[in-house]
This record gives structure tokens, C-alpha cells and sequence, in this order.
């Protein structure tokens, strides 16, 4: 019999053998097999959530204070609206979320002042906060821009701590109902550890927003590539401002930057406006800070989209408004 040859008795011993192997694996395969349907798989990471910091009953309050002297006019404009006590509970831990985006001096007006700065934390820790963190995550290296613009000696001189971000205290957080703010790296650490959140911002042009005040400040927040939002920098405003609901801003408008915002980089972008604004509603400070720079709230269109989502009124007029001159 050649090899091309098979007679029937050795076909029926072939198809037996392969028989048995096609039911020893079936066997085999039984043992393994799970009646449940796979689970889907997610690559998407667990986010962590922000709590609110408001406070219901001090809902729509806001006081605008003339003057030129940051530290009078800012404890002013919260005595004016129940002092810092009606914000501030003893024993509560606070965070302060300046603007200290540039390694610049605080004389150009790119970021909050240092001088404002440590009068809220002394204001804060007066109240009987038992801590007062002070953050922000800056455009340029942070420990230059906490050291140049003298922020970090005046908040540690008035007793607060500074926290300088570093890749650790980032977490991933995602708006709900945002577009932009999906699974993104946010400074949230600081967010943790605290009751209270109080926004500190200069008056500022920006050459995409328009403006650059309270409601942009939360900006310093995002970690990652976030400048590939300035392509929808209203809408980035606008989820900022569903981020972060806070306890109280302060914006300081005793001087604005008029043009070549936000950076500046000269005097001569800086105009005297002697007004600071203390708010329970960061879309109304924005609004009467648009005054400032010469502009109207409808010039800016990311005050009307945080009006939108319930982050606030532009109409500052209609809330409980203070309107005082510090001495």
C-alpha cells in the first residue's frame, strides 16, 4: 500500500482518534466556560468629585468698595456684608485660590496682590479658621511665581500655608454635563482638605476672553495641556465656573489691566480703577469688573454662559448690593 493508499479499516481508526481529541478539548473547554456575558472594559480612570462650598443663606450678596488702599477697602466690603465671620466658622480650614499664574513683580497687576493676599488670611484666621491654604497652579515655574510676585512671604507672614503644586495632588475630575473637562488632571488635594474656598483676582484684559477675573481664576486649577482650551475659552469659563461653586470672591480692581492682558508687562497697561468687589456671585463681580475695564457684561460672552448653568446673575444690581467708599 503506498502512501497515497488508505483502506477503509484505517479511515474508521483516524476519524475515531480525531473524534476523541475534538471531545477531550470540548471537555476541557466546559470547565472554563462562564455563563456571564464579558464585562465591558474601561480604560476611563476613577475621577474624584468637588463638593460645594457656598453657602445657601449668603446667597446674592455682594459689596463694591471704593478705594485705593487694598487692605482697609477688602476687610471693609466684609464687614459690610456680616464680616468674615458670616463666611468663616471657627474650626473651618480655608482655601485661598489666587492668581499667581506670572514670575512677575506684584507692581505690574498680572496677579493678586500680596498685600490682599494676607489680609484675607488674616481676616480668614481672625474668624477662627483653624488653617488657611493658599494655591494656585501658575503658567510659569511655580516656585518662581509664588517667590516673584511676593505672595508666598506675605500669605506665610500672615500665618497661611502655601502649597506649591507638584504631579501628586493632581487628580482626575470630570464636569457633569461639561464637554471640555472630561476626565482631566485638577489641583485637588489642596480642594480636599478644606470647608471653605475663596477666590482672590486681579482685574485683567486677556486678549481671548476678553477679560481675565474671578470666574477665569479657576483656571490655576487644571493641570495637563490645558492651553489647547483657549480654542474654546468661553466655554472653558464656563465649565470652570460649573467646577467650583465657591464660598465668596474678591476682585481687585484697585488697579486694571487695560490691555496686553493677562500678562502685561508694563505700567503703562495698568489704569487706577480704585474698586475692590466682595461676592457670593463670581458672575456679578465679573460684571461690574467689565465696567472697569470699559466694557459691559454682554462684551463678554463667558458671563452669560456661567449665568447659564445657575453660576451666578450678570445683573449685579438686582442682588443684595453694598456699595460703600473705604477710608
Amino acid at each position: 500500500m503506498t502512501e497515497a493508499t488508505i483502506n477503509r479499516r484505517q479511515f474508521i481508526g483516524r476519524c475515531t482518534r480525531a473524534g476523541l481529541s475534538v471531545a477531550a478539548a470540548g471537555a476541557l473547554g466546559i470547565g472554563f466556560y462562564d455563563s456571564k456575558p464579558p464585562l465591558a472594559r474601561s480604560d476611563a480612570r476613577e475621577t474624584v468629585q468637588i463638593p460645594d462650598f457656598s453657602i445657601a443663606e449668603m446667597s446674592g450678596k455682594i459689596c463694591i468698595a471704593r478705594g485705593t488702599e487694598r487692605t482697609e477697602a477688602v476687610r471693609q466690603a466684609f464687614d459690610a456684608l456680616g464680616g468674615m465671620k458670616a463666611f468663616v466658622k471657627p474650626g473651618e480650614r480655608v482655601l485661598l485660590k489666587v492668581n499667581a499664574a506670572f514670575a512677575s513683580p506684584p507692581a505690574l497687576g498680572a496677579t493678586s496682590h500680596p498685600d490682599l493676599v494676607a489680609a484675607v488670611v488674616r481676616l480668614c484666621l481672625d474668624a477662627g479658621a483653624s488653617r488657611v491654604i493658599v494655591t494656585d497652579n501658575p503658567i510659569n515655574d511655580p516656585a518662581s511665581c509664588f517667590a516673584l510676585t511676593g505672595i508666598e512671604a506675605a500669605a506665610r507672614l500672615a500665618g497661611a500655608e502655601v502649597v506649591i503644586p507638584r504631579e501628586s495632588l493632581f487628580q482626575h475630575f470630570s464636569v457633569s454635563g461639561g464637554r471640555l473637562i472630561r476626565d482631566w488632571p485638577i489641583l485637588y488635594a489642596p480642594l480636599a482638605r478644606v470647608d471653605r474656598i475663596i477666590g482672590i483676582a486681579p482685574v485683567k484684559d486677556h486678549h481671548r476672553s476678553g477679560a481675565s477675573m474671578t470666574l477665569k481664576n479657576w483656571y490655576g486649577l487644571l493641570g495637563g495641556r490645558r492651553n489647547i482650551f483657549h480654542q474654546d475659552i468661553h466655554t472653558i469659563i464656563q465649565e470652570l465656573a460649573m467646577m467650583i461653586r465657591p464660598t465668596v470672591v474678591v476682585l481687585d480692581g484697585t488697579q486694571s489691566m487695560m490691555s496686553n492682558g493677562p500678562t502685561g508687562g508694563s505700567l503703562s497697561d495698568l489704569k487706577p480703577t480704585g474698586t475692590l468687589i466682595v461676592s457670593t456671585d463670581p458672575v456679578a463681580a465679573d460684571a461690574v469688573g467689565a465696567t472697569l475695564l470699559g466694557r459691559t457684561a454682554a462684551d463678554l460672552p463667558f458671563i452669560a454662559k456661567a449665568e447659564s448653568v445657575g453660576a451666578g446673575r450678570a445683573d449685579y444690581r438686582s442682588l443684595d448690593l453694598k456699595e460703600i467708599q473705604a477710608s
